[in-house]
């Protein structure tokens, strides 16, 4: 069962980063990169590392994608710009990815594979982050957190200051 999911979002995220590539509508472009984000994100949980998946959400999906959204839609109205949409070197571009690929292939093919037999484990990585981080690296934990507040009142003064 975990195969079929696998396979399901490594397809996702290859065929929409093919997508992302190779269009050249940077608004299609980047619907794609959410997909490849999802796929991503899909396949840390299948990892077990759920914590991973929902930064990357959060972090990407959230926060960079929709910054890039914004601002390609704020600036989509400028005039008098060439912008150059052709592809440039395909053909060495080509061959180098088909060598790179024939190494990686080769590798994986002569390589000896250790198997293991599949234990899940059900619980969550949330619960050991967080209990690491209020007992093990507690004293780390709190002064990213002063750090971070001081980078918040320096912005908003910045933000502040009249010019």
């Amino acid at each position: 069962m975990y195969e079929i999911f696998f396979y399901l979002f490594a397809v996702i995220t290859i065929v929409s980063a093919f997508f992302v590539v190779t269009t050249k509508n940077v608004i299609y472009a980047a619907y794609s990169l959410l997909l490849t984000f999802f796929g991503v994100a899909g396949i840390y949980v299948l990892l077990g590392a759920d914590f991973i998946a929902i930064v990357q959400v959060i972090v990407y999906v959230g926060g960079i994608l929709i910054l890039m959204i914004f601002g390609v839609m704020l600036t989509n109205k400028i005039t008098n710009v060439e912008i150059k949409t052709q592809t440039l070197y395909v053909f060495p571009t080509a061959i180098g990815v088909g060598l790179f690929a024939g190494i990686l292939i080769a590798r994986m093919m002569t390589a000896e594979w250790r198997t293991m037999p599949v234990v899940i484990d059900y619980t969550t990585t949330v619960t050991h982050i967080g209990v690491s981080l209020l007992s093990d690296y507690s004293v780390a934990f709190i002064l990213l957190g002063i750090v971070l507040l001081i980078a918040l009142i320096g912005a908003a003064s910045i933000a502040r200051k009249e010019n």
